[in-house]
């Protein structure tokens, strides 16, 4: 087993190039930002990095990838759930083989199952591999929300099944899976906004698709409720809330992230289709909010 997963993840992007493939050059670019920022890890093929839109052939190559330029550095999450059970085993699998630390299953996506579907499926991906496995909850677009008591039934009945993601936005929903299942299982808050309140909280860490541009200003809240220093802590929120809140509250979260990865000079080309690039207005929010991070960080 991995030594335990903590801090800050970023949900890395994939960056793609003119032709539409992913561009081996950027995603370098984009691990190195991430990497020397002092991200405790890199979770890859997730929602921020467009894994429904992509094939599950270019899904295996951006694990390799990752795992790749990654060297060991920091652990790498791949994010391998899909639509049917066969293929999130299939995929989980090759990320083992591949060298993830740890797989990060989300529920499938299209039909709504039933409880005991939902928890067949994650038992059988969790059974068919000997790495960590990070449940994904995401109700939004699975509309299964993986309530506390289950994360904490499946966590206690498989050894392996050790974190989860909890990317609803619900802060109490999260509290409860510190406070009653933190025994079991690590919670990871996937709501970039609610990152303070979930590691005051007691949350493992953060898993964060603007992570991918602001590492070092994340890393730093981390670091400062790690060592208790909560003036600190607040006093680097306050610096970075209106960046992160400009792209999560924008119309959609992939475009706002790859616009701002635009305005730093790691160019991440455009989403894939059907998503279209942000509108110009959103665009000028989130670049006036992040153009706020080169100013001194506001007095408490």
């Amino acid at each position: 087993m991995t030594a335990r997963l903590s801090g800050v993840l970023t949900a890395l992007a994939t960056p793609f190039g003119p032709d539409g493939a992913v561009d081996d050059k950027q995603l370098r670019r984009l691990i190195e930002h991430s990497v020397d920022g002092g991200v405790d890890g890199l979770a890859v093929g997730g929602s921020t990095g467009e894994f429904a839109a992509m094939t599950g052939d270019e899904r295996r190559a951006l694990v390799e990838a990752v795992v790749e330029h990654t060297a060991g550095r920091v652990p790498v999450v791949a994010q391998t759930g899909a639509v049917t059970t066969r293929e999130a085993v299939a995929l989980s699998r090759h990320a083992e083989a591949a060298g993830a630390s740890v797989v990060m299953v989300i529920a499938p996506y299209y039909e709504t199952l039933t409880t005991d579907e939902t928890l067949t499926y994650f038992r059988t991906v969790a059974d068919s591999v000997s790495v960590p496995v990070m449940l994904y909850n995401m109700p939004g677009p699975t509309s299964v929300n993986l309530d506390p008591g289950t994360v904490g039934l499946l966590a206690r009945q498989h050894e392996n099944i050790r974190y989860v993601k909890d990317s609803g936005g619900d802060m109490a929903q999260a509290a409860q899976l510190i406070h009653y299942h933190g025994d079991v299982v690590s919670t990871f808050v996937g709501w970039d906004t609610l990152a303070l309140a979930a590691l005051t909280e007691g949350a493992a860490g953060v898993m964060a698709g603007t992570a991918n541009v602001v590492p070092t200003e994340l890393v730093a809240v981390h670091r400062a409720v790690r060592e208790g220093d909560l003036v600190l802590a607040r006093k680097q929120w306050q610096r970075i809330f209106p960046f992160l809140d400009a792209v999560v509250s924008a119309p959609s979260y992939i475009p706002a992230v790859k616009a701002a990865l635009q305005e730093i000079g790691i160019p991440s080309g455009a989403p894939r289709r059907p998503q279209f690039p942000v509108d110009e207005a959103t665009r000028s929010r989130v670049v006036e909010a992040l153009a706020t991070l080169s100013q001194p960080a506001p007095a408490l």
